[in-house]
This record gives structure tokens, C-alpha cells and sequence, in this order.
């Protein structure tokens, strides 16, 4: 067993011990964010609906052949969106959080969980928003929706490994921040959110299948819109978080002890 493993598991059993603290951060966050505003956090579901309504619009030819196509984009950007901020702003998480790094004694995994909590809360208003939309389009709560919710789950357990991998990645190599918010904007276009795999062609279809990002998508979606359980992304996607967690427990044991003097 590596000497640092005891201590690194240790760093995120204090996920659980540091919650009041985490949390409360990530509140604080975005209620500033929304401060003196007229809606306040209500602007991140306006957001989303302007969002997913322009996406309709504009990209309605490129899924032709789903069967209800606004609700396949719905659940797509509000699976993406998450994903999306999750990944772009914890490349430069360490950073941002310098002055409590450096200032307190807290474990690195408080602001881990600081940031994935924000993202939780910015995607619960939109998930107001997307069931809105369901609801308005005929899609009705079935038994086949219980997957998705588990596909939630993998999902939200997957992102603190992510978000540490990503924020060693920023600490480090500097210029990844913009290298992997440039690539999470092409991959809005490349992963199947505004099209559908029958309609892919070309570049588009081979990244349907190599894209992890398809998995995670189809987990929450295919068992609301088929009623059917995508095995086959799930094992992806399940697989694909046990690989970030090995990856995110060994740079969190070898290199937590150094950001303090990068940053």
C-alpha cells in the first residue's frame, strides 16, 4: 500500500466532518453571485430556459428523427450544462481559492465539494426548468425514471473525483484552463446534446461512441424519453468514475502537500 493512501483517504473522509462548512460556502456563493438583483438565483432557470428554448429553435432540423426532440435537448443541456461548469471551473479552482489555501488549514476537498455543491445548486434550478418543459411536452414520470435518478447519482459521484483531477491539472499547467473551456465549448457540438445519433455523420458519429460524454447523457436520459435501461452506458460511465477516483486519489496524495507553493 502506498505510505500516502491512509492519509488521502483520510482527506476525503473529511468531506463529511467539513459539510456544514462546504456547504455553506457554496450557499454563500450563489446568493452573492445573484446579490441586488431582481430575481436573485431565479436568473440561472431564466437562463436555462432561454438557453434550451434558443437550442430548440435553431437546432430543430438536427433531430428530425427523435420522437420529441425538445425533450431530448432538455434533458441534454441540463446534463451537459452541469458537466460542463463542474469540469471549466475547477481547472482553475485552486487558484481562485489561494487565499484559503494558503490562510487556513482546511482539507483540499472542501473546495472540491465547495464547487460541486455550487453546480448542484445551479442545476436544481434549471432541473425546475427542464421538468417544466417534460411536463408541457407529454413526458410523464414512469418507473423507468428511477434509472435516471441513479444515473444522477453516478454522476454526482463522479464529480469530486473529476473536479480534483481538473483542479490539480490548472494548478499546475496554467494554460489548461483555456485549452479545456475552449474544448467543452466544441464538445457542446461534437457529443450528442442538439443532435441525435441517427442523424450523425461523418466526425460526429465516431465521436458518439468515443465520446464519455455520451454515456453520461444517456444515463439520465434514455430512461426518461426510451423507458429502456442503457446497461452499456452505465458500465462506461461506472467504469470511467473508478478511473478518475484512482486518478484523483493518487494526485491528491502525491501533490496536495505542494499546490500550496504553485498557486
Amino acid at each position: 500500500m502506498p505510505r500516502f493512501l491512509p492519509e488521502t483517504l483520510a482527506e476525503f473522509r473529511a468531506i463529511f466532518s467539513t459539510r456544514p462548512v462546504w456547504m455553506a460556502l457554496a450557499r454563500e456563493d450563489i446568493g452573492d453571485q445573484h446579490r441586488r438583483t431582481w430575481l436573485g438565483p431565479l436568473w440561472l432557470l431564466v437562463n436555462y430556459l432561454i438557453f434550451a428554448g434558443t437550442f430548440i429553435y435553431v437546432f430543430q432540423g438536427a433531430g428530425a428523427k427523435a420522437g420529441n426532440y425538445t425533450a431530448y435537448v432538455c434533458l441534454g443541456l441540463l446534463t451537459w450544462f452541469y458537466m460542463t461548469e463542474a469540469i471549466t471551473l475547477s481547472v482553475s479552482l485552486f487558484v481562485r481559492e489561494e487565499s484559503f489555501i494558503k490562510g487556513t488549514k482546511l482539507p483540499l476537498t472542501t473546495y472540491v465539494m465547495r464547487l460541486g455543491m455550487q453546480s448542484v445548486i445551479r442545476s436544481g434550478y434549471a432541473l425546475a426548468g427542464c421538468l417544466a418543459i417534460l411536463w408541457l411536452n407529454g413526458v410523464t414520470p414512469s418507473p423507468a425514471w428511477a434509472w435516471s435518478g441513479l444515473g444522477v447519482l453516478l454522476i454526482l459521484w463522479v464529480t469530486p473525483a473529476a473536479i480534483t483531477v481538473f483542479a490539480f491539472l490548472g494548478a499546475f499547467f496554467p494554460d489548461s484552463q483555456f485549452i479545456v473551456a475552449n474544448l467543452m465549448r466544441i464538445g457542446l457540438f461534437l457529443t450528442p446534446v442538439l443532435w441525435t445519433p441517427e442523424t450523425a455523420t461523418g466526425i460526429r458519429h465516431l465521436f458518439y461512441y468515443w465520446d464519455p460524454f455520451t454515456y453520461f447523457l444517456e444515463i439520465v436520459r434514455v430512461p426518461i424519453l426510451a423507458g429502456s435501461v442503457p446497461i452499456h452506458a452505465f458500465v462506461v460511465c461506472l467504469v470511467t468514475g473508478l478511473a478518475l477516483w484512482l486518478v484523483a486519489l493518487l494526485l491528491l496524495g502525491r501533490y496536495r502537500r505542494h499546490i500550496v507553493f504553485v498557486i
